[in-house]
Formats: C-alpha cells, sequence, structure tokens
C-alpha cells in the first residue's frame, strides 16, 4: 500500500474516539440516529416503524407524513390473522434510516411520527371496520399528513381510496399476485378480493391511470373487470418477459404526473421471501426486484401508500415482516423525496 496514502488515512481516521463524517448525506442519517443521550435499542420502550415519535393523541398539526396501522383482517378469504401485522413490521429493527438507493434519509428530510393504529368500534363488523378506517383516514387527509399504512388485509385500501381519492380519482401502483377487482363474495362487497373495483365504481379510482404488477395465480376469471374497465395488468411471467426496467417505464406511463397512491400486497412477491401471508402464490416478484419498482417511482406525485397482508403466525423467521418494512420504508423515502422537491 503507498505509504501516503496509509499516512492520510491515519490522518483522516484516527483510532479512537467518533468518525467525522463529511458526506452530507451520511450526515444526515447520522443526525437522526445517533442524537444526543439516544441510541436505538430494539428490546426497549414502544415499537414504532424505524423508531419515530409515537404520536398517538398529540395531533396532526405539525406532520407532514403519519405512520398508521390498520390491525384489521375481517375481509379474508383464506388464512386469517393479518391483524397482527402492524405489530410485526413496527418490530423490525434493521431498516433505515438512510435509503442508500436513493441517497435520502426520509426523517431527515420530513415531520414524521407514528401516530398509532385505527381506532375500531368493533372487532366484529367488517362494515364497521370500513367506515372507521375511512373517517380516520378522511381526518388525516384534512390535516395535509401523507399516510402510510401497514395492514391488515387488503380490504383496508378500499377505505383508504374513498378518504384520499374523494376529491379527483387517484391513480394506483399496484403490487399483488391477484387483481382484486372481484364482485360481491357471499352477500359482502368488502373483502380483500374487490377493493379496486369498488373503489372504480365510486369514482375514486382512475381505472386508466392503474397498474398491477405480478399477477398470477388461479383467480384471474374473478378479475374480467381490471379489464374492461381500462386497468393495465402486468402478470408476473410477463414481468421476466419485458424486465424491470420496462415495467417501471410503463408504471409511470400509466399513472403520469397526477396523484397516484401505491399500494403493496406482500404475496406479490414469492412465498420463498414471504411465506407469512394469507395468500400465497408461487412465482411471484423477488424483493430486490420490487425494490427497483418502488424506486423507479422517484419524483411521481405519491399521496400516500400501504403495505398489507402481513400474518405473522405463518412467518417463523419473520422474513416477510423485514421485506414488508423494506417495502414501506422505501414508500416513506418516495413520499419525502416529493416533499423536498
Amino acid at each position: 500500500m503507498d505509504a501516503t496514502k496509509l499516512a492520510a488515512l491515519r490522518a483522516r481516521y484516527p483510532r479512537g474516539g467518533e468518525d467525522i463524517i463529511r458526506d452530507p448525506d451520511f450526515l444526515r442519517a447520522a443526525s437522526v440516529t445517533f442524537t444526543a443521550g439516544k441510541r436505538r435499542k430494539p428490546y426497549a420502550g414502544v415499537s414504532t416503524f424505524l423508531d419515530l415519535p409515537h404520536r398517538p393523541e398529540q395531533g396532526l398539526a405539525d406532520l407532514d407524513v403519519a405512520l398508521i396501522g390498520v390491525p384489521m383482517d375481517l375481509g379474508v378469504t383464506n388464512r386469517a390473522g393479518t391483524r397482527l401485522g402492524p405489530r410485526a413490521v413496527r418490530a423490525i429493527e434493521r431498516i433505515g434510516p438512510y435509503n442508500h438507493a436513493m441517497r435520502v434519509t426520509p426523517q431527515a428530510e420530513c415531520r414524521a411520527a407514528d401516530i398509532g393504529d385505527v381506532p375500531f368500534r368493533s372487532r366484529y363488523s367488517l362494515e364497521q371496520s370500513m367506515e372507521d378506517i375511512e373517517a380516520f383516514l378522511a381526518t388525516v387527509h384534512a390535516a395535509g399528513v401523507i399516510p402510510l399504512c401497514v395492514g391488515g388485509d387488503h380490504s383496508m385500501t378500499y377505505p383508504i381510496l374513498r378518504a384520499l381519492g374523494k376529491d379527483r380519482p387517484l391513480g394506483l401502483v399496484h403490487i399483488d399476485a391477484h387483481c382484486d377487482t372481484a364482485n360481491e363474495s357471499e352477500g359482502s362487497r368488502f373483502h380483500h378480493g374487490g377493493p379496486f373495483r369498488q373503489a372504480v365504481l365510486d369514482g375514486v379510482l382512475d381505472p386508466e391511470r392503474t397498474i398491477q404488477i405480478g399477477i398470477r395465480g388461479s383467480a384471474e376469471m374473478l378479475y374480467e373487470f381490471s379489464y374492461e374497465s381500462g386497468m393495465t395488468v402486468i402478470h408476473a411471467e410477463e414481468v421476466d418477459a419485458m424486465g424491470i426496467e420496462a415495467v417501471i417505464v410503463k408504471a409511470r406511463e400509466v399513472v403520469g404526473n397526477a396523484p397516484f397512491y401505491v399500494t403493496f400486497d406482500v404475496d406479490g412477491i414469492d412465498p420463498a421471501f414471504t411465506p407469512g401471508t394469507g395468500t400465497p402464490e408461487v412465482g411471484g416478484l423477488t424483493p430486490r426486484e420490487a425494490l427497483r419498482l418502488l424506486r423507479g417511482l422517484r419524483g411521481l406525485d405519491i399521496v400516500g401508500g400501504d403495505v398489507v397482508e402481513v400474518a405473522p403466525q405463518y412467518d417463523a423467521t419473520s422474513v416477510t415482516a423485514q421485506v414488508a418494512a423494506q417495502m414501506l420504508f422505501e414508500l416513506f423515502s418516495l413520499v419525502a423525496i416529493r416533499l423536498a422537491a
């Protein structure tokens, strides 16, 4: 090794003491991680996403972004248990605070807090739960705060879209194994297999600005509405044929420059990586592909997002919760970049 270079490194990085961080992006990340008197301890205190401030009762007035749990799984068709998803995702420690791919520390770019869970009046009534989610998210939206939610089954996205899309229909980037545009089932239009049909019919979701990515499995015959309404559907095998970059180009083309929402069902990922979910489908995306897809939305007008269908009792190694937490962090990063623009 060159002696002059080694001497310069020793001078710049002396043994002992704290490093002097010079890169401005790294410095911002360190500023939220190593604040005076604070060290992140995953085994102590109340679990919040990214160790954000816990503010369930302090109001929304000074926030830009709110992390919200939706512990409800009354709309499932197969394995229940996603009501425990928010707890599992909040317990994940090895996420952030710095997003190296997008070079952003989201909690340093905006005012964010974990405001707890949607309060539900009943653990039994899906209809009341839909009303409770919509009312809670409407309050968040009225305060000018961008919501990032973690569920919970996918039926929860319908009332969220009703709350956020009431002034104008939203676009949608939807990563999933299933289109979730089925009709009423067993007398109920509220279930996790049909939220996006209901959102379109309510006028809060624009189908021609909706793209569904990673679709596969045996329920294709239920999703004719996606095609008839003008949604763009990209099956998992088409992702392979097109390549991720082409899918990103298509997604950006579909949603355009107008406001859009991102909903991420963990069963969009192959169950080799996300076994902890209610309706696993073989042949899905890899986490790396999903990360590239989300990062490819950088700079667009995202107004909210969610990660759904984490069922921790089927997640023996917590890998599903780990993937879900990372995807939620990517959404947080996209929102922070949009706010800083």
